[in-house]
């Protein structure tokens, strides 16, 4: 059960009722976590502005897309990992593609490298070593890549908190959990794909 209400669309006032309707009007409906952000509008404002500054940078919605999986799964957020599984379908991910990155990992050299620097970023809180650095550029990653990597990664720590806090109602087809031990062969407690 959601520990923060969603501002019914149909009640909302001011400034929440025109973030929703630009929402209902881009989307083609409100999603949950949106409709719950916008108990502040501050926080929708803010995450609909990030997001919409962040799809007109370098990277593609399909390497947007195939962060917030590595970063939903990095954290467990189920909401996010249903929604960026949907909406990854909507932009050309594979079911397989899907998977590997919610793993941290890819076929392709540079959406691999992409996908293990964020991993990186979250497992080591921003605290990645040179050499990891190095190895995102040496896969092809120029230093605006690897900014808007770090921006895709804060964004989905954002909504992935978000949503772990109020428990928001999955709105999007659940999506299904992968065991990342089994997944990657790690053995027990030391999985470098979680």
């Amino acid at each position: 059960m959601t520990r923060i209400s969603p501002i019914d669309p149909a009640k909302a006032t001011g400034p929440a009722k025109a973030l929703l309707n630009g929402v209902q009007s881009k989307l083609g409906m409100i999603p949950n976590m949106m409709s719950t952000m916008a108990n502040s509008t501050a926080v929708l404002d803010a995450y609909l502005k990030f997001s919409s500054a962040l799809a007109a940078g370098a990277l593609s919605a399909k390497d947007r897309e195939q962060i917030a999986l590595a970063v939903g799964q990095a954290n467990q957020c189920d909401y996010c990992l249903s929604a960026h599984t949907a909406i990854g379908k909507m932009v050309g991910l594979t079911t397989d593609q899907i998977h590997d990155a919610r793993l941290a990992k890819s076929a392709d050299a540079k959406s691999d490298a992409i996908l293990k620097l964020a991993a990186r970023l979250v497992e080591k809180r921003g605290l990645v070593s040179d050499d990891e650095v190095a190895a995102a550029k040496a896969a092809g990653l120029t230093d605006g890549e690897i900014a808007e990597v770090v921006a895709n990664t804060a964004l989905n720590l954002l909504t992935n908190y978000f949503n772990h806090v109020a428990e928001t109602d999955i709105d999007f087809p659940v999506a299904e959990p992968i065991d990342t031990a089994a997944s990657c062969g790690c053995q027990g407690d030391t999985c470098s794909a979680a």
